[in-house]
C-alpha cells in the first residue's frame, strides 16, 4: 500500500452531490490544505432532490450553502456547482464535456472523485448519480487533454497527472490521523440534510460515519487512513 503522491500543488475534488465529499475524502483534503495546497470542489448537482419534504427550489440553495460551509472547515474556499439535475446524471458526452471544461479551467495536477462501483457492499446499490459521475470523471480527465474531443471548449487542453478514486480495494492511501476531527466537523455542516436522514443527533451521526469510514488500512502505517485507487494520466 503506497501513499498517494503529494508532490503537487493544485487538486480538484469532483462529486455528484453536496455531502458526498464529507464522507471521508474531506479528511484527506484537510491534510492537503494544511500543507498549503490549493484544493477546489466541483459538484455536478446541487443535491436539490435530496431532502424529503423540501421542494428542489428550497433544497438546492440550502444544500449549496451547507457544502460551502463544509468546504471552509477543511480549508477549501472555491466551490463550483455545475447545475446538472440531481438524480439524473448520465455518463455521456454532455457531462464529460462539462467535466473536461472544469479540468481545463482549474488545471489540477490531481483530480479526486468517489467510489462509483455498482454496489457499496453486497446487496447495497450505489447511487445512479455516483456511478455515472465517477466513470465520467475518468473519461473527462483524458478528454481534457485532447483538443479534438470537444473542440468548442475555449480553455486550452490540460491533462492531470493522476485521478484518485476513494474506493474499496484501494492501491494507495492518505494518512489522516491528524485531521479526522475536522472531517467530522465538515460533515456536521450538512445539518439539515442529516436531520432528515435520522433522528440521531447530527454530531453523533457525523462521528459514527467517520469512525466507520476512516480507520486502519492493511499494509499502510497510519492509525487512520483514507484509501484511493490511483490512475495515472500525464507524466
Amino acid at each position: 500500500m503506497e501513499p498517494v503522491p503529494e508532490d503537487w500543488q493544485r487538486a480538484i475534488v469532483v462529486a455528484a452531490h453536496p455531502d458526498d465529499i464529507e464522507y471521508g475524502v474531506a479528511a484527506a483534503v484537510a491534510r492537503w490544505t494544511d500543507q498549503g495546497k490549493d484544493v477546489r470542489y466541483v459538484l455536478a448537482t446541487s443535491g436539490e432532490a435530496g431532502i424529503a419534504g423540501l421542494s428542489p427550489a428550497e433544497c438546492g440553495p440550502l444544500r449549496e450553502q451547507e457544502e460551502i460551509a463544509a468546504a471552509a472547515v477543511v480549508g477549501v474556499t472555491e466551490v463550483e456547482f455545475l447545475g446538472h439535475r440531481d438524480g439524473t446524471l448520465v455518463d455521456g458526452p454532455p457531462l464529460r464535456r462539462d467535466l473536461a471544461a472544469v479540468i481545463r479551467r482549474h488545471r489540477p495536477e490531481l483530480v479526486v472523485t468517489l467510489h462509483f462501483g455498482r454496489t457499496w457492499r453486497p446487496g447495497a446499490l450505489n447511487s445512479a448519480d455516483h456511478r455515472a459521475l465517477g466513470s465520467a470523471v475518468l473519461d473527462a480527465a483524458a478528454d481534457a487533454g485532447n483538443e479534438w474531443t470537444f473542440p468548442d471548449l475555449s480553455e486550452p487542453p490540460w491533462t492531470p497527472r493522476w485521478v484518485a478514486v476513494m474506493a474499496p480495494g484501494a492501491s494507495h492511501a492518505v494518512d489522516v490521523t491528524g485531521t479526522v476531527d475536522r472531517a467530522v466537523a465538515s460533515l456536521v455542516q450538512h445539518r439539515r440534510y442529516l436531520e432528515a436522514l435520522d433522528t440521531t443527533p447530527v454530531d453523533q451521526q457525523a462521528q459514527d460515519v467517520i469512525d466507520m469510514v476512516i480507520g486502519r488500512i492493511d499494509g499502510f502505517d497510519a492509525e487512520r487512513a483514507v484509501g484511493f485507487e490511483l490512475f495515472t494520466f500525464a507524466g
